[in-house]
């Protein structure tokens, strides 16, 4: 049977792989460890199809290490044990430890995790995980503090067009025939930044045609693509496509949507942990201060989910996101937090003034530490006015509030406090 063809372009060396510069470019951080032979146990954060996989087997064929592979869905803590005690078997004096390749590792259990340290922690095995979901969430924190955690992009319009012209042009089977891009822009748009779908829809065109000489263009794409709507959701690409129409649509108030959805996802048997999480970040991000009881009611979900589990679960799911899809909707949070880290990000790390310093010790008093600080409690209203930013950047301002009520409310306290400020 013949491989795919994400699987025959599956590149074997730095050179060959596209993508992550700022991982594996000529320079870049990872690519001189590799080259210096010493990698140390680390996380490959990503979305699906960006090279998390092909860069863990790269890194064991240039460092000659053995490699183990362990899946999140076959092992229990004793298929890890067991792969530990064959890589000490493996290992030999002053040689590079083996590799143990864990994708999906934050579908690991605690105690799975736990069979982890030691080996990681005394070098019996260089940990390469691989994840879609943010390791701060599922990884237990003992292992992520062992481990370096390196966050992998979408790949951008340049990488998946020179991935298109390597397929076309170096794969066995394309390159006998006579295949012609005329159009990309529907490659690259259903693609989503992800190479194997894209090579999977690519793929999915040519199979159609009966022809040598083929001409790729936007309406064949489409059109091949509607015939076959699944063909090329190969290894749940498409659980990134619903959960982004999920939340659009919450952003957008529309209710219907969202539940539609919603059920989409439980049909699909996605993890209900999965979908509260990203009703918590929707609370937060998209309603924000509009309406503050919407955190408190996706917080209050995802406890209630993981208390009463599945099928039940889906009811305060589907609960919580008409009641975010209907809430009124304010992103000047995290509009205020961005700004706020693009001042930091320009302007490093300015001095706390010393009026707001904390003075403990006596030569900490003398060198004027808390020196002038006013305390608010002891003036009218609990306020007033001083400066509590570093001098350079005083006159900033990174919370703008928006037009709703609840936020209303605090412009009006704000402007009562700081008159013209706000």
């Amino acid at each position: 049977m013949t491989q795919p063809l994400a699987e025959r372009l599956r590149p074997k060396t730095l050179d060959e792989y596209i993508g992550q510069k700022h991982l594996v470019g000529p320079g870049a951080v990872l690519r001189k460890m590799i080259e210096a032979g010493r990698v140390p146990s680390f996380i490959l954060w990503g979305p699906p199809g960006v090279g998390k996989t092909t860069l863990a087997h790269i890194i064991s064929q240039k460092l000659e290490a053995p490699f183990y592979t362990l899946s999140a869905i076959n092992s229990g803590v004793k298929e890890v044990r067991d792969v530990i005690e064959k890589a000490k078997n493996n290992r030999f004096f002053n040689s590079v430890s083996p590799i143990l390749f864990i994708d999906e590792i934050h579908r690991f259990s605690k105690s799975q995790q736990d069979s982890l340290l030691n080996a990681v922690e005394t070098g019996v095995v260089t940990l390469i995980g691989a994840t879609t979901e943010n390791p701060s969430f599922e990884v237990i924190r003992p292992l992520l503090s062992r481990c370096q955690v390196y966050v992998l992009q979408s790949l951008d319009k340049e990488d998946l067009l020179q991935l298109l012209h390597r397929a076309i042009t170096e794969d066995l089977i394309l390159k006998e025939k006579h295949i012609e891009l005329k159009e990309t822009d529907a490659l690259l748009r259903y693609s989503g930044g992800d190479a194997r779908k894209l090579l999977n829809i690519l793929e999915l065109v040519i199979s159609a045609e009966e022809n040598e000489t083929i001409e790729i263009t936007d309406s064949k794409v489409v059109e091949r693509l509607q015939e076959n709507p699944a063909a090329y959701d190969k290894g749940g690409e498409m659980h990134y496509d619903i959960i982004s129409a999920f939340i659009k649509s919450i952003r957008g108030s529309d209710p219907d949507a969202a539940i539609y959805w919603l059920a989409r996802m439980v049909a699909g048997g996605e993890d209900p942990k999965f979908i509260a999480r990203r009703l918590c970040i929707s609370a937060a991000e998209d309603i924000g201060l509009a309406n503050p009881n919407a955190l408190l009611l996706a917080n209050a979900c995802f406890d209630t989910v993981q208390k009463i589990g599945w099928p039940e679960g889906r009811i305060p799911l589907a609960e919580t996101t008409i009641y975010l899809a209907c809430s009124p909707k304010s992103n000047s949070a995290y509009m205020a937090i961005n700004a706020a880290l693009g001042q930091v990000d320009k302007t490093g790390n300015l001095p706390v003034p010393l009026h707001l310093r904390n003075a403990p010790t006596q030569l900490m008093k003398e060198l004027d530490y808390g020196k002038e600080y006013k305390y608010a409690h002891d003036f009218e209203n609990h306020f007033v006015k001083q400066d509590y930013l570093p001098k350079e950047v005083s006159q900033k301002r990174f919370w703008q509030g928006q037009e709703n009520p609840a936020e209303h409310k605090l412009i009006e306290q704000m402007r009562k406090l700081w008159g013209n400020r706000f």
